[in-house]
């Protein structure tokens, strides 16, 4: 199983760098907790069985190195592409988490993230957890090398990052913006009931200046965001798994577009 494998060895290390530049931004798969070598055998493995796909495809190896070297680039921004398209699609959770922190007093609050390795407020993390379990629960992972993987190397090749330059451009902005949308959308529950104590706590200053507001006002932001936020948690699980399918769906689109002109 091993010997068309060795004998095409240049095509075997395309296919492995395409899917280790995806590994180091898809989503939970980035996660700097994770082995290097799981990911680097994860990468082999997951190389290995889309190997005779590519190689029945007729994939073209150029025979100089510099070409070869200009094409190696391009599988790994097809893998960046990919997996940054993701990312961005599942960042919209903890980017909502962060609009609301400050509301309701939590904005200072920073914990860890061991996954993403870095600080972010405290319901960010919250979302981002509830996301991750939606995520796993909802076959993410197999939606990955599925859709990031197969798909990817079924549909598209380097040269088509010049051919469908316009394309890609198109979904990565269109990518950002439902990363706000989304986010706007994921957090406006709790902003607008937010607002509407905030209102409330404006009123009552006016009609009793001698209550002491800013004693009062953050453990009655802190209690009724954390009530909102348990009776729509529900909602919030239906909403983040719309929001994964979605950015499938784009990526999807973006591959059909690639089938098409490379047919």
């Amino acid at each position: 199983m091993l010997d068309p494998i060795v004998q095409n060895a240049q095509l075997f290390f395309l296919l492995f760098v395409r899917v280790v530049a995806l590994m180091q931004f898809a989503p939970l798969l980035n996660s700097g907790s994770i082995p290097r070598l799981a990911k680097v055998a994860l990468a082999l493995l997951a190389s290995f069985l889309v190997f005779p796909m590519v190689q029945e495809s007729g994939y073209p190896i150029p025979e100089r190195g510099l070409e070869y070297a200009v094409l190696a680039l391009g599988e790994a921004m097809i893998g960046i592409l990919t997996g940054f398209m993701l990312a961005v699609v599942y960042a919209a959770f903890q980017t909502a988490g962060q609009m609301f922190s400050l509301q309701m007093g939590f904005g200072a609050s920073q914990v860890f993230d061991p996954l993403a390795q870095i600080e972010i407020p405290l319901l960010g993390q919250f979302l981002n957890i509830v996301a991750m379990f939606v995520f796993v629960f909802t076959a993410g992972f197999q939606k990955i090398f599925l859709t990031g993987v197969y798909r990817s190397f079924q549909s598209m090749r380097a040269i088509d990052l010049v051919l469908l330059r316009e394309d890609i451009v198109m979904t990565l902005l269109r990518g950002l913006a439902s990363l706000f949308q989304n986010a706007l959308i994921i957090a406006f529950p709790i902003l607008g009931t937010l607002f509407l104590v905030q209102v409330v706590m404006g009123l009552l200053g006016k009609a009793a200046p001698q209550m002491n507001l800013l004693v009062l006002g953050f453990p009655l932001s802190i209690g009724v965001a954390f009530i909102i936020l348990i009776a729509i948690v529900p909602f919030l699980m239906e909403a983040f798994d719309r929001i994964l399918t979605v950015g499938f769906d784009q990526l999807m689109e973006l591959y059909a577009g690639a089938a098409e002109v490379g047919s």
